[in-house]
């Protein structure tokens, strides 16, 4: 049984929580694309961790935790993770596909640079190195992990790599040039550190799928991240859709027979771009200070995160999208100090209502068109059972699977691993 667990809106869902719970049954976790520009924060008896490049499955010691081939590999992002895992005392297993591609320290210095560059312009980068990176592997001047031991055929292309890198370093950002053999010298050490790890993935997954294994596809970031479906330009630079999950771990698309998607109780989102139902002000700064487990702050770049009203507009075609089969519902108990709970269930642009959702530019004329309903005013942390939640709350969850279309099976009502509410 394969299934993937994505995001439907704009990342940050608490994808990390809820692979970390169904990785119980699952005997490997595999990520699928994107890099170490975003964070799984994931709270258990181990403590609270946050997770960049490692897949959410690595706190269950019989677990084989996958880096497939549609990652962007931060090497150093992996070896600073692992110190914190292996400080924790913590066992695991770990795979990384020798096809992945490896994000090189130019990446992440260009997306720095280009960011200063365009200004006020700026797509709001993490400056992980994402953008570049994929540049490079579409461009089929990238390195994949297979390469690092081809050590002749990596010093040539390195050389040639960073001439032309350099002359854009220092012609367009007026910044120190590169010397290529530091880079193969860095290369080279990290080669060894990750050779234990190294094995055909792929392989290993077909195989396990014949076997009847269960395999969590574990997405980065969500539906409207999307390169070619989301908020562009203001999106990553990889599919974040489950059809794309099959391409990032190299198995068969019709074995993914589950799709979890999973979306906030409200919205939230980190960069720029459109946000219809965005709030500011004081009711910010309040749902902002509630929400998550240590409040909206970007688990990889502390910033703080734009919130709003849940979209069901945006989430409907975000699950569309992903195609999901079930839907997972986080960060409900934030909620318990309003009196009234609004839910975008439309777009109004120039006097027109849409309830499909819209490219770029008419998201940004778009007004927000809510249906309000009542609070339950109550903590509801601690409660064990969906039917034992107030009614206020039961008609809020059941009000958005209306409008969402989708089975709504979970429901997570605080930021452990075990505050699940099951329907």
């Amino acid at each position: 049984m394969v299934k993937a667990i994505v995001g439907a809106n704009w990342g940050d869902e608490g994808k990390g929580k809820i692979t970390d719970m169904c990785a119980d049954k699952a005997d490997i976790v595999v990520r699928f694309q994107g890099g170490a520009n975003a964070g799984h924060t994931i709270i258990n008896e181990h403590g609270r961790f946050a997770l960049h490049i490692l897949p959410s499955g690595i706190f269950h010691e019989n677990i084989i935790n996958v880096i497939g081939n549609g990652v962007a590999f931060d090497i150093n992002a992996l070896k600073n993770e692992m110190a914190e895992i292996n400080k924790a005392g913590i066992k695991f297993k770990l795979a990384v596909s020798d096809r992945a591609q490896i994000l090189l320290n130019h990446h992440i210095l260009m997306d720095t640079y280009e960011e200063e560059r365009l200004a006020d312009k700026k797509f709001g980068s993490t400056k992980s190195g994402i953008a570049p990176f994929y540049s490079d592997k579409y461009a089929k001047v990238g390195i994949q992990v297979w390469e690092l031991y081809e050590k002749d055929m990596l010093k040539e292309k390195l050389k040639g790599m960073y001439e032309k890198v350099n002359i854009q370093f220092k012609y367009l950002y007026n910044k120190p040039e590169i010397d290529y053999m530091e880079v193969y010298n860095t290369l080279c050490e990290q080669a060894e550190f990750i050779k234990p790890y190294v094995t055909d993935t792929s392989k290993l997954l077909r195989n396990a799928v014949k076997e009847g294994k269960s395999i969590l596809l574990e997405g980065q970031l969500g539906t409207l991240k999307d390169t070619d479906h989301g908020i562009y330009p203001y999106v990553t630079s990889s599919s974040t859709l489950a059809g794309y999950a099959a391409v990032g771990v190299g198995i068969p698309p019709y074995e993914i027979k589950d799709i979890i998607a999973i979306t906030k109780a409200y919205s939230s989102a980190v960069g720029e771009g459109p946000f219809v139902s965005e709030v500011f002000g004081e009711e910010a700064d309040e749902l902002r200070r509630r929400g998550g487990d240590k409040g909206e702050f970007g688990a990889k770049t502390g910033r703080p995160r734009r919130v709003g009203h849940f979209d069901a507009v945006a989430t409907r075609y975000g699950c569309e999208l992903q195609g999901a089969t079930e839907v997972c519902m986080t960060c409900l108990d934030v909620l318990g100090y309003m009196d009234e709970i609004k839910v975008c269930t439309a777009y109004e642009v120039d006097g027109v209502k849409y309830t499909d959702f819209l490219t770029t530019a008419n998201l940004y004329r778009a007004k927000p068109v809510y249906e309000t309903l009542p609070g339950w005013k109550s903590d509801i942390r601690g409660i064990k059972s969906y039917d034992e939640l107030p009614k206020e709350a039961k008609d809020y969850v059941e009000f958005v699977e209306k409008q969402l279309g989708v089975k709504i099976t979970m429901v997570s009502n605080g930021p452990e691993r075990h505050e699940i509410l099951f329907r």
